[in-house]
């Protein structure tokens, strides 16, 4: 019998060599410079600060900007800030805004749209995704329009990370005050929102007066493809101009011909399996470490994403890295996974339940079955379940699961990475399951630490640290695939998976 990835791989074959079901690019009123793209996934939610899903920010990251942003090698830049500065004794942070920037309604940006914005993701009742990377901001002052001084609890060296994020994107201060930002768009990015038809289609249009380079596009069509093998079909037929791609059995199969580009990029998201200590016997040490013991994360990756991967730490970026042989139980070590469970008095297993998201990552299932046979030989019973994307989305964020194959978020600071889960504030600490003092502590070293050497050492205490006490085995991470017809030009990937660069793309057919 043909092994089930065997199988699929037959399946995708067979429908690429089929006629497939997407109709010909749309073209712009004028002509044919609308820029037509397929994904798999589409938006659950059109409101930055509340947005988890990757596929809700790579949509809104187009329409709304962040005071910085980081570029294709994790280094900050201006975005609606032209320039930043803290204050000597590192209490105060000064932002210089760009002057001249409007709004997708034609209002201006200033200083209170960015102090009304800060402060939503600060008011708890917002359920911002992000709250936790901004509690040192005290308040806010704005000395004339164009100028932010956030005044701080203690000197926070990864704020201006953290402003990176989309979930810090600066709305319309009339849209928060009066408004609803889950329903209506007003943002500063190259593109609008025109219309989402969810589940089937995404029109956004160029914003004529936005302030940076571009957009060389008339606008952008999102398709939403639930088949990654049908938009890889569309893809080579030249029916479609560019694709984001999630499954690397699809990503890496052969072009068979067609002109079209796969863009790899190195991804600093990580595929991890959320254990949640709350829940019995995952509040037991030696079980969760008993897992971590037992798990062939190299088996995972090679099975699961065809070896497109590298297994990890904590930490994804290079520079914050340390040696996997420094980490707790790396190597699959089967003898001391039993003595843990051993010690545990759980010699005879137990049922672990583990929900899975069916299109986000498209290698969730296959990881699950992976960890499923391995986890057998310690007497560990894997039920898998199954999930819709948004309904996955909906019970991970009520940490309404006891593990979970999850596919998180990068960050180019350590700080905002995990600020959000591994403090005792955090407001993802629920999900995350589990929290100890010296987390706690680590976290709050690493964010006052102004010493390079020393930040780098205190998140390395951090990552052994996590290995050790094994609240999430850390899997690997693998890459982010585009795809795009050579006639698509100037588009630059990123290893955050960002495909705000479509700004600066153009289309010369």
């Amino acid at each position: 019998m043909l092994p089930a990835k065997g199988i699929r791989l037959i399946v995708i074959v067979a429908v690429l060599v089929m006629t497939i079901g997407i109709t010909a690019p749309a073209m712009a009123q004028d002509g044919s410079n609308m820029l037509i793209m397929a994904r798999a996934v589409d938006s659950t939610g059109l409101d930055p600060h509340t947005q988890t899903a990757f596929a809700s920010l790579r949509m809104l990251e187009l329409v709304y900007e962040t005071l910085v942003r980081t570029d294709e090698n994790l280094v900050l830049e201006p975005a609606l800030a032209e320039s930043w500065a803290f204050s000597d004794d590192g209490m105060q942070l000064t932002f210089n805004l760009r002057q001249g920037v409007t709004f997708h309604d034609g209002s201006p940006f200033t200083s209170e749209d960015v102090i009304v914005s800060i402060e939503r993701i600060l008011d708890e009742e917002t359920g911002s995704a992000t709250r936790s990377n901004l509690l040192s901001i005290e308040s806010m002052d704005a000395p004339d329009d164009y100028t932010v001084v956030m005044n701080l609890t203690l000197p926070d060296v990864p704020l201006v990370a953290a402003l990176s994020s989309i979930n810090t994107a600066i709305l319309p201060s009339e849209l928060i005050a009066e408004g609803d930002p889950s329903a209506t768009v007003n943002g500063t990015g190259p593109f609008m929102l025109e219309s989402w038809q969810p589940e089937e289609r995404t029109i956004l249009m160029a914003f004529a007066d936005y302030w940076g380079d571009g957009p060389y596009v008339d606008g952008i069509e999102i398709r939403i493809v639930p088949d990654e093998s049908t938009i890889m079909a569309a893809l080579r037929a030249g029916e479609i101009d560019f694709a984001m791609l999630n499954d690397p059995l699809i990503a890496t199969l052969p072009m068979g011909g067609s002109e079209a580009i796969i863009n790899r990029a190195p991804d600093i998201s990580y595929h991890v399996l959320q254990l949640r200590a709350a829940v019995e016997p995952l509040d037991k040490l030696e079980v969760r470490q008993a897992i971590s013991c037992a798990i062939d994360r190299q088996q995972v990756v090679d099975v699961a994403a065809l070896g497109e991967g590298m297994v990890t730490g904590p930490l994804t970026m290079p520079a914050w890295q340390v040696p996997l042989d420094e980490l707790f139980c790396y190597e699959q070590d089967l003898a001391r996974a039993q003595e843990l469970m051993a010690e545990a008095g759980l010699e005879e297993g137990f049922e672990l339940p583990v929900i899975v998201a069916v299109a986000e990552p498209p290698t969730a299932l296959s990881e699950a079955q992976v960890i499923q046979e391995q986890l057998r030989a310690i007497n560990i019973e894997v039920t898998i379940e199954s999930l819709e994307f948004g309904v996955y989305v909906d019970r991970w964020l009520a940490a309404d699961f006891t593990a979970a194959i999850a596919l998180n978020g990068g960050r180019s600071d350590p700080y905002p990475m995990y600020s959000r889960y591994f403090q005792y504030d955090a407001n993802f600490n629920e999900v995350a399951g589990y929290i100890d003092d010296t987390l706690d502590s680590l976290m709050k070293q690493g964010q006052v630490e102004t010493d390079p050497e020393a930040r780098w050492e205190i998140f390395a205490e951090f990552q052994r640290h996590l290995a050790e006490t094994a609240p999430w085995i850390w899997l690997y991470n693998g890459y982010t695939y585009t795809g795009q017809q050579p006639w698509v030009t100037d588009f630059t990937p990123t290893p955050t998976g960002s495909i705000f660069y479509l700004s600066e793309a153009r289309l010369d057919r």
